[in-house]
């Protein structure tokens, strides 16, 4: 088990973190090798949360070669937080999310899809950790993770630590990968930090305006589903 908020060293795992309790985030599962799903499965992960949409879920030539019994013991649930293609999301979005100043539009455009979320999660509870993923590890899986870390109670500097970390080790795999599409790009250290500080306030301000818990419950999350993804993001908030 890695230390709280830090880094996992999952084999192949890009931009893999500890969220909260048994929760972890990362970037796409198809860069996690053999040995990778052998190190996630002995960390207590038994549940996979796909944020991506179907189409992305893909592998590409440069993954690593993985039979399908890596994974074996573990659930992999498709849980996507959009619609990628609905006009008023590209609006009000861009052709995808990233920013987390979106986040916003994207719960009350999609209030339902961050619910089943977050009944995948409660789902994954009794049988161990669960790690969450979308493509880079930064947006989905971003406002995801501010929204357990709201629940487990976390600070506001935490929240904002955890988008920068993200964004940050995401940035480093496009300068030493490249970026994967023209919409993304290398930004050099001075122009990324203050594009962090500006970034970290608007997650911050995004789980609080949000309320969590009220959302969740006000939607249809169940309070024992609720109290299952408690059980999961635990809390680092001494009472």
């Amino acid at each position: 088990m890695e230390k709280p908020g830090g880094p996992l060293d999952w084999d192949g795992a890009v931009n893999a973190w500890h969220v909260a309790g048994r929760v972890y985030r990362m970037g796409r599962r198809e860069w996690l090798t053999e040995a990778g799903w052998r190190d996630a499965y002995d960390d207590g992960v038994r549940t996979v949360v796909d944020l991506r949409n179907t189409r992305e879920a893909r592998r590409r030539d440069t993954d690593p070669a993985v039979p399908d019994a890596a994974w074996s013991g573990m659930q992999v649930v498709s849980a996507p937080t959009e619609e990628p293609d609905h006009p008023r999301f590209t609006a009000l979005c861009g052709p995808y999310l990233n920013d987390p100043a979106h986040y916003v539009h994207n719960a009350r455009l999609f209030p339902q899809k961050l619910v089943a979320v977050f009944r995948a999660i409660a789902g994954a509870a009794p049988a161990g950790a669960v790690v969450i993923h979308c493509a880079a590890g930064r947006d989905r899986s971003g406002m995801v993770a501010a929204m357990l870390q709201d629940l487990a109670g976390d600070p506001d500097q935490l929240i904002a630590d955890g988008y920068a970390k993200a964004a940050r080790g995401i940035n480093e795999r496009f300068r030493t990968h490249g970026p994967p599409h023209a919409g993304e790009r290398y930004i050099g250290d001075a122009e990324l930090t203050a594009l962090l500080e500006r970034r970290g306030r608007a997650v911050v301000e995004f789980v609080r305006e949000l309320d969590t818990r009220s959302f969740l419950l006000g939607n249809g999350l169940s309070e024992a589903e609720l109290e299952a993804v408690l059980s999961l993001a635990g809390s680092r908030v001494a009472p």
